[in-house]
């Protein structure tokens, strides 16, 4: 048998297979509200032992990117709902990703066309989709300005609210988007903090909000419907730091006490080579710190991985859960094509944001290709 189908607890989330289905994404909800065609795109991947939703803002203030969902509105709560349902009617286990983009947005997507909020008034060089006469269309974000520190327990309120409001919906759990040079990953990294309260400067200080809203959330559903995501050395929406590996091996051993479901970390440059060049990592250390420390989550490891590579991973013990990202754009029924080891459909990347059906719920399954 396959490692990766072989059954998982991760906290309070009961796993058929090893294989989550990566966030994507996709910009198919119009006024943050998902409809009854997410539903059948969710319900399309449910044979996945996990899918993690894609990233969905906890606050108006946390969008950054024209038609991604939110969580902060009752319409958005009951358009999650029927996703939910498709998925679990389906047999599948759905969590939803908790977002705010921070300084990765524009003053078009902000309440009162306000400025992003960032750690620090540094613009990230790097570009947000807006709709335009009808098509996404990649926009410079805007300069963000610095949080007041008043606002702070806001936000993590903002996070708190919203995985209450992932209950209502009917997801499974959550997992907190701290990657990928979002919000909490600029407070984590000295290239976007430069701050100098209690929020800024050591490394203790950077990770206090990461932290902070983590506990905040795990005492609101439990620590065991809880996941965290994690990118070390990710030079995504131009986020950077000067030394990862203290950093990181910090945050894991203070995450360890939390009795989290999984923690879901990001292998080199998302969606590019697993090897970033300038900025070596050691994983391997990372989540030995968090053993180390007493942490007993699920360990899904993320970015370029195949089925060799996963199994690999799974048999040497250096991951207990295999995520896969854009593969399961192209393939609803991924899980079947890896057992066995069938190909897979290329993705089209002209319908990769936003529009309809077309390259969201058409690709053929392989009973359809057959």
């Amino acid at each position: 048998m396959s490692l990766l189908t072989q059954p998982l607890q991760a906290g309070a989330l009961q796993m058929t297979n090893r294989i989550a289905m990566a966030p994507l994404t996709r910009n198919r909800s119009p006024r943050a509200v998902p409809t009854a065609l997410v539903a059948t795109y969710y319900r399309q991947r449910a044979t996945a032992g996990l899918i993690i939703s894609e990233a969905t803002a906890i606050s108006h203030q946390g969008q950054g990117y024209a038609d991604v969902p939110g969580l902060y509105a009752p319409e958005q709560i009951e358009g999650w709902k029927q996703v939910t349902q498709a998925v679990h009617e389906a047999g599948g286990r759905i969590v939803v990703q908790l977002w705010h983009v921070g300084r990765v947005s524009h003053t078009d997507l902000q309440p009162g066309n306000g400025a992003p909020v960032a750690p620090s008034a540094i613009q990230a060089k790097t570009k947000t989709v807006l709709i335009k006469d009808g098509v996404p269309t990649f926009t410079e974000t805007s300069m963000p300005r610095a949080l007041e520190l008043s606002e702070i327990p806001g936000i993590v309120e903002d996070y708190r609210r919203a995985a209450r409001a992932a209950r209502e919906a009917g997801f499974d759990g959550v997992e907190i988007h701290a990657a990928n040079g979002y919000l909490i990953d600029q407070f984590l990294k000295d290239g976007a903090n430069h701050r100098q309260d209690a929020y800024g400067g050591s490394i203790e200080n950077r990770a206090r909000l990461l932290l902070e809203v983590t506990r905040a959330v795990a005492a609101e559903i439990g620590g065991d419907r809880t996941g965290i995501r994690l990118s070390p050395v990710t030079p995504a929406n131009d986020i950077h730091d000067s030394q990862p590996q203290p950093l990181f091996d910090h945050v894991v051993r203070q995450l360890a006490p939390l009795g989290l479901a999984y923690v879901h970390v990001i292998e080199g440059a998302t969606g590019g080579p697993r090897e970033v060049e300038g900025r070596p990592f050691d994983y391997v250390a990372l989540r030995q710190a968090y053993r180390d420390a007493g942490g007993r989550a699920a360990w899904m490891v993320n970015n370029a991985y195949d089925k060799a590579l996963a199994e690999a991973a799974l048999a040497s013990g250096a991951a207990d859960i295999v995520a896969f990202g854009r593969p399961f754009i192209a393939n609803p029924d991924l899980v079947a094509r890896l057992v066995q080891g069938a190909p897979l459909n290329e993705v089209q990347r002209a319908t990769l944001y936003g529009g309809g059906a077309e390259g969201y719920t058409d690709y053929p399954a392989l009973n359809a290709a057959a």
